[in-house]
Order: C-alpha cells, then structure tokens, then sequence
C-alpha cells in the first residue's frame, strides 16, 4: 500500500514538474523584449555583445582543439613511421606476434587518419559556421544598436521642443498675469489719465494674446510629444528590441547547433574508431606461441644431430690399434715448428672431391650468401633452395602466360593486319622466350642443387670421414707423412709421393691431410685428385698456415669425431681455410704448450670475419 502511494506521489510530482516546464515554455514564447524590457535598452545592449563574445570564445576554443587534433593526427602517424618494420627486420614478419604488431601499427595509422577527419570536420563545418554566424549577429547587433539610438535621439528631440513650449508657455502666462494686474491697477487709479489706462490695457491685451499663443503651442508639442513618445515605446522601439531579442535567440540556436555538429562529427567517426580498436584487439589475439615456437625452429634449424658419446680412449690398445688400422681414430699431439708455427705440406695443386658440394666460383646473391646456399646449414640450405624454385615456378606460370598473350596477338596481326604489324610483337615474343629460357635453366639449377643438398648426409661426424664417403667408391687413408693412399677394390697401395714429415704433422686432427685452399680459386689441389685422374704433385717444403681470419664461436662444440676439436661459446679462433661447401671450417688456436691445435668446426657453429 506504501509503494502505491508512493508510485502515485512520485508520478504526481513528475506530471507537475512537466507541466511546469510546458506553462514556462508556453509563457516565454508569449513575452518578448519589446514589451518585457521596453526600459531596459542599455543592459540588452550588454548582453547580446556578451552572448556574441561568448560564441567567439567558443570558436577560439573550436580552433585550439583542431589545433590539437591535428598534431596528435601528426604524432601518430610520425609515430607509425618511427616503428615501422626496417629492412633488416622483414624476416621477422613471419612471426605472429611481428606481425600483430605490424597490423597495430595500421590500425594506429587508421587513427590518425580519423582524428584528422575530426579536425577537417570541425574546421570546414564548425568553425567556419561560428565565424559567419559572429559575423552576422555583429553587424545585426550593430544596425539594431544604431536604429534604436536614432529612436531615442528623435524622441529626445521631440522631450526637448516640448520642453520649450512649456518654458514659453510659462512665461507667457506669468507676463499675463502681471499685465493684467497692472491694467486692474492702472484702472483704479484715479490719477492717471485715460490714454495711460488706455496703454495698459492694450498691454494686457498683447500679453494675453502670447499667453494664449505659447499655451497653444504647447499644447501642440505636448500632443506631438505624446504621439511620438506611445509611438517610441509601443511600437517603435519594442521592434527594436525584438530584432535584438531574435538576434540572441539566433545565437543561442545556433550556440546549440554548433555543439551538437561538433559532437555529431566526433560521433561520425567513433564507428571507424571502434572497428580500429576491434581490428587492434584481433591483431592481440591473433598471436600464436606456440606456431612462433614452431617457426623459430624452423628458421633456425641446422638439421645437426648432437654429439654422440665420447668414447673410452684405452691407451694399452691405442698404439695396436694404429699400427693395424690404415687411418687414425685418435687425435696426436701437432708439432709446432722451430718459430712455435704449425708445419704444412704446400700443395701446388687442388681440385677434387669438393667440387661435388660446389665450385670454388660459386657465386653469390644480393645478400651475400652463396647462389646454391652451400654456405647455410643443410635444413636451412634445403629450405632456401624449395623457395627459390618455387619463386623461379611462379616466374615461369607468369612469364609462360605473357608469351601465350603475345603469341595469340601475333596470330591476330597476321590474320588481320588492319589491328597491328606482327613484327611489333615478335621483338617482344623473342624477348618473352629468352625470359623463359633463362628462368627455365635457372630452375633446372637449383633443382640440381635441391637434390644434391637432399643427397649428401648431415655431418655428423669427423670432415674427414664425410669427405671420404664422397670419393666415389675410393677409400682415403692418412699416413704420417700427410700422403693418402687410395685403396681399391683389388687391394693395391698407391705409393707416397709427399716424402715424410713428422708423425704428427698431417694428421686427420690437424686436417693437413686433406688441407682446403686458402682462398677460393688459388689453384691448390687435394691429395686424392689421382683417384679421378688428374696429375698432382707436391713439394715437401714445410711453410706456416697463415690465418684468413678470426671466428668466434656461436654455440659449444664437443669434438666427438676425427679431425674435429672442441670448442666453446664465445672461444675465439683463427680461420685458417675457409669452407669449400661441405659445411666445415679449419680452425686453429694456441695450446698451453706454446703449440697450436688445429682441426675442422661446423660452419654454422661459428661467426667468421675474414681479413681484407
């Protein structure tokens, strides 16, 4: 019961205050200026100049938010640019988080480009209706403002004139009065004559007669004066201050117009603004963790398998085991010579068995790397090479498609010769199909290269050992005295043509056996060029290996094979042969023995820097 009453109260009380507001709505739209405020001129006066500073404020106010749009527009966009991917960075772009934070930077690229709508909007629509708007209440303002000081100038006239003719009335009369008074007097007395009473009654006369005219006269301003004075306030001058009542109206009305413009145009773009803000939240949730997981491995990985233990070194058996097996399986200790430089056979020839990873002329892209990618561990070699094919397949399919357009358009010339002269095209024809060529041999390449690089096995183990498995049937065994000997199917030894060094100077350790060039192209060859034919002799002259470089090493190395040494990460090195494509370099570093040891490293486990 409580509640109705209180519901009922409640609606009672809502229904008064509306009907409130209707009478007061109803009730103003009935009083004016003119009537209301008929007295009240000066004070209209101030108002409406400062409603009309008001809504220049307002403009003021419009331009310093445009202002202000239009550099924070300018910021965002210079701030997109700052953070835009740099080249070097465009293989990052495969990674989901990279590429939610580049789809970040269009959406805040977006942004910018509707707060800079707003401020267009505002400027073109907002501000420049507020100025016009001032403009014309001022010089509305200012005609109302000049009529009514002429009204009031004319009725202050016509106050003026009256107030004369009420002056010349009064003394009229008072001089009447007095001449009146002297003739009664100049009657009664006795002693003046006749023609002297005479002259005083024509005075009185003459003064009557201006009173009479003065009281008439007024009588006229008076009525004037009241015409104009019901006319001034009743009519004329309520005009006025209506003019001025509707010149505030117009600017309030459009004081509230502006407003909402200004609101509908920030509205206008707040759908945009949202889809931005949809797009940045999808951008967020697009990143994937573990598909970044997945794809750093395959960037990165090298296709190596770990190391395989390191086996048990019995020493009693070490020396049998040598003399029965052709080939070292042990690591000895590298002789320095008298300097406290490693000793080496100079080869005068070398060509061979590592041609079969690639030439020493291989040349190389635009980035630096090598043209069959020989220089990149195997899955990423494998990977680089089914891009490029894939690439040089799209090349063919567009190019293919343009020289058909070109063949169907020589068909056309020739059947019409009207539409075009066919050897116009042929140039163009001929151009298409040394394109095509061209793209087809450079396809052919890498697909060679593609099988090769799927052909030759991970290494795993010692560069010797991968190398030797790549002699085509030929078995290379490392003596003491750096030869190698090429052991056939029929079981016959090769003789040693190098003469004999120390035990220890061309061991598989040190790599001196199958010892790469220096550089690329220096015309050195390899000890095992008999086994595929080719004349190669050596000088038994013992030089220094000088160092191509330095490396550092990128990731720990366990030397679990032959002719490999260990090393660990960050250990510097001296780089002294390159890699010849078969995915190992030779290294050397000082021993604590004032010595040096020296063998083969992964190339992808270390970072070289070559000297000029």
């Amino acid at each position: 019961m409580l509640a109705l009453l209180a519901s009922g109260s409640s609606r009672s009380s809502s229904n008064n205050k509306l009907a409130e507001s209707e009478n007061s709505a109803q009730n103003s739209s009935n009083m004016s200026w003119g009537t209301e405020l008929w007295d009240q001129n000066d004070n209209l006066a101030i108002h409406t100049n400062r409603g009309i500073d008001a809504l220049d404020k307002y403009a003021n106010f419009l331009r310093d938010r445009v202002a202000i749009e239009t550099e924070y527009a300018g910021k965002l966009r210079r701030l997109v640019k700052n953070y835009q991917p740099k080249k070097k960075e465009e293989e990052d772009n495969e990674f989901t988080s990279m590429q939610a934070f580049r789809n970040l930077l269009k959406e805040v690229g977006d942004l910018a480009g509707q707060r800079e709508v707003v401020s267009e909007s505002l400027q073109l629509q907002i501000i420049a209706g507020v100025t016009l708007l001032s403009k014309t209440l001022r010089e509305e303002r200012k005609k109302c403002l000049s009529d009514g000081a002429n009204l009031q100038h004319n009725l202050t006239t016509q106050l003026s004139s009256l107030d004369r003719a009420k002056r010349n009335y009064e003394k009229a009369y008072r001089d009447s009065e007095k001449a009146v008074d002297s003739y009664k007097r100049a009657d009664m007395d006795l002693n003046l004559s006749r023609a002297e009473v005479e002259r005083y009654k024509n005075v009185m006369t003459a003064k009557i007669q201006q009173s009479d005219d003065a009281k008439n006269e007024y009588a006229n301003q008076l009525q004037k004066t009241n015409n104009l004075q019901q006319q001034h306030f009743s009519m004329l001058l309520p005009a006025v201050l209506n003019r001025l009542q509707e010149l505030d109206e117009k600017r309030t009305r459009g004081f509230r117009e502006f407003i909402v413009g200004a609101a509908d145009v920030e509205s206008s773009v707040a759908p945009i603004i949202a889809r931005c803000m949809e797009g940045i939240v999808k951008a967020g949730e697009s990143i994937n963790e573990k598909e970044d997981t997945f794809k750093v491995i395959e960037r990165y990985q090298s296709g190596f398998t770990p190391p395989i233990d390191i086996p048990f070194e019995d020493l009693s058996n070490s020396v049998k085991d040598s003399a029965q097996d052709s080939t070292y399986t042990y690591p000895l200790p590298t002789p320095t010579t008298r300097g406290g430089t490693l000793g080496a056979i100079k080869l005068k020839k070398r060509v061979g068995i590592f041609n079969l990873f690639g030439s020493n002329k291989n040349s190389l892209t635009a980035d630096g790397q090598k043209e069959d990618f020989s220089d990149q561990p195997p899955n990423q070699r494998r990977k680089k090479l089914q891009a490029k094919i894939a690439e040089l397949t799209q090349n063919i399919a567009q190019e293919t498609k343009a020289r058909d357009g070109l063949m169907k358009m020589k068909i056309v010339y020739e059947a019409n010769s009207s539409l075009g002269n066919p050897m116009t095209v042929e140039g163009q024809l001929n151009e298409s199909e040394h394109k095509l060529e061209k793209l087809k041999v450079d396809l052919k390449k890498y697909q060679d290269f593609l099988e090769k690089a799927c052909q030759v096995p991970v290494a795993t183990s010692s560069p010797q050992a991968t190398r030797n498995q790549l002699q085509n049937g030929h078995r290379t065994s490392r003596h003491s005295n750096g030869s190698a000997d090429d052991h056939h199917d029929d079981g016959d030894d090769q003789p040693d043509d190098a003469g004999s060094l120390s035990s220890s100077s061309a061991s598989p350790e040190s790599g001196l056996g199958t010892s790469h060039t220096s550089l690329p192209g220096s015309g050195q060859g390899s000890a095992n060029e008999n086994a595929i034919g080719e004349d190669t002799y050596y000088e038994t002259e013992v030089e220094t290996l000088n160092p191509l470089g330095t490396c550092r090493a990128l990731y720990p190395f366990e030397a679990s094979s032959e002719g490999s040494i260990p090393m660990s990460e960050g250990e510097e090195l001296q780089v002294i042969e390159i890699d010849q494509g078969d995915g190992w370099t030779r290294v050397r570093r000082a021993n604590n023995s004032n010595g040096w040891d020296e063998g083969f490293v992964p190339t992808s486990y270390i970072e070289c820097t070559l000297y000029a």
